[in-house]
């Protein structure tokens, strides 16, 4: 008879606000292996951030670029705020923003690593292919049911989303799948897929995730 998988156990603390940095690289950096939680009426369903993308204050790059619009308005909020769009008229992106009130600077998520809710990811993707469920930022949005009604929630607090960092339990049933989680290099890359100030070294992932997006080369 085939062994039962173990199922390891997953603990995760809010992040306050005050553990954020206040700058948009910064926190781009850090929010690498940090958890996005969505609540939903039938359960949890959550995400390690593996790959995100900076878009600091002056960049020509950046929706806030130009100023404050209705459209961009939660990128001017304190850092901790999601800022969702719709892209191209195809899909949802999630971005965090990331400077102090009345500044524009938000930080993509592009790729989560599943970690809870996974039936309901693979329903919504239409794919049992973990890897590619929260690949991109796209399929990111579409796995979590991330839509515009979550513009201008505030990540830090109690909510329909939040951010997180994983716990380490005292006693797991596999204690290396929580080392590998801990233990990680970020590396550093031009962002993906635009044309202003492209060269810039503004995209942070996990080096050697499956779960980044892109070719294999996107992630060495």
């Amino acid at each position: 008879m085939a062994e039962t998988p173990k199922v390891v156990p997953i603990s995760m603390r809010r992040l306050p606000r005050a553990e954020l940095p206040a700058d948009t690289v910064s926190l781009a950096r850090f929010l690498i292996g940090k958890v996005v939680v969505r609540e939903m009426p039938f359960g949890r369903i959550a995400g390690r951030i593996v790959e995100t993308e900076a878009y600091p204050r002056r960049d020509p790059a950046a929706h806030h670029f130009r100023g404050l619009t209705p459209r961009n308005r939660s990128m001017f909020l304190r850092r901790g705020h999601a800022y969702v769009y719709f892209s191209y008229g195809n899909h949802f992106m999630l971005n965090v923003s990331a400077e102090v009130a009345g500044v524009g600077g938000g930080v993509l998520i592009r790729a989560l690593e599943p970690l809870t809710g996974i039936d309901h990811m693979e329903q919504q993707r239409g794919t049992a292919r973990r890897v590619d469920l929260a690949r991109g930022p796209g399929r990111l949005a579409a796995a979590l049911n991330i839509d515009r009604s979550l513009d201008g929630v505030d990540l830090c607090a109690a909510g329909p989303l939040w951010l997180a960092t994983l716990k380490e339990p005292k006693s797991t049933p596999d204690h290396r799948i929580h080392a590998r989680r801990a233990v990680f290099a970020v590396a550093e890359s031009p962002r993906i897929g635009i044309t202003r100030a492209a060269h810039r070294l503004l995209r942070f992932y996990e080096r050697g995730s499956p779960y980044v997006s892109g070719p294999g080369r996107l992630r060495r």
